[in-house]
């Protein structure tokens, strides 16, 4: 179409909430798909490279296990599984569209994926494919915020994609979903973020792209076309945060 893009390489991070059913757990297969077409239209139409960042918390959060008194490091070791779970799900819709695919993970598990290796996904990623990440950093005690902002550092990206999903479609004064008088920002520096105590990413993340200087854009990932109209900043879509 013509349309360049305004990162020629970008990190794409997804809640697993947003691949939740319609009782937030589980996977719902048509969510899925619906995310993996917005990924494959881009790639296709767009000279753009695109690694995926997704949570797990449609299967296991592990605050929740830490709130029932399980071992934190353990509980969110099992979250880390449950990304692992969704990014094999993604693997398969996306080359179900003809979409060449890896998925790398935090936590070695090699009959199903490669172990995280920088330079290796950054040749899968200047050879066209989609690179899911899964297992977060490998590290409990942390979000999947956090992963995203660091692998977008390592792997050269230019911005950090923060898909949301609820119809909330960017960054607000308050929860909208609760005060109807909540406004949408359409763009805020990392500070004021911080400061206000907005919810952008978790603090150690926003922290990181702030000190990185890694721009981040808050969007509806499962309106259809969004995906390419932040990359193509065709119009105000979501927040930026920089």
């Amino acid at each position: 179409m013509g349309d360049v893009p305004r990162w020629k390489r970008v990190v794409l991070k997804l809640s697993g909430e947003a691949f939740a059913d319609a009782n937030g757990y589980s996977i719902d297969g048509d969510v899925v798909f619906q995310v993996a077409r917005e990924i494959q239209a881009v790639k296709s139409e767009l000279d753009v490279d695109i690694a995926v960042v997704v949570g797990g918390g449609n299967i296991w959060r592990g605050a929740k296990g830490a709130g029932v008194g399980m071992d934190q490091a353990q509980s969110d070791y099992m979250g880390m599984l449950g990304t692992v779970i969704n990014a094999l799900a993604l693997q398969d819709a996306l080359e179900r569209l003809g979409q060449p695919t890896r998925v790398q993970t935090a936590l070695e598990m090699a009959r199903i994926a490669e172990p995280y290796i920088r330079r290796r996904a950054i040749r899968h990623l200047e050879k066209g494919r989609v690179v899911i990440l899964a297992a977060g950093l490998g590290d409990p005690f942390f979000t999947t915020d956090t992963p995203a902002a660091v692998r977008a550092a390592e792997l050269n990206a230019e911005a950090v994609l923060k898909g949301t999903h609820s119809g909330v479609d960017g960054i607000y004064t308050a929860d909208p979903r609760k005060d109807p008088t909540a406004t949408r920002l359409d763009e805020i520096s990392y500070m004021d973020a911080l400061n206000q105590g907005l919810n952008v990413m978790d603090t150690t993340a926003l922290t990181f792209c702030m000190d990185n200087s890694l721009p981040i854009v808050v969007f509806d990932v499962l309106a259809d076309g969004n995906l390419r109209r932040v990359l193509v900043g065709e119009e105000q879509i979501g927040t930026l945060v920089r």
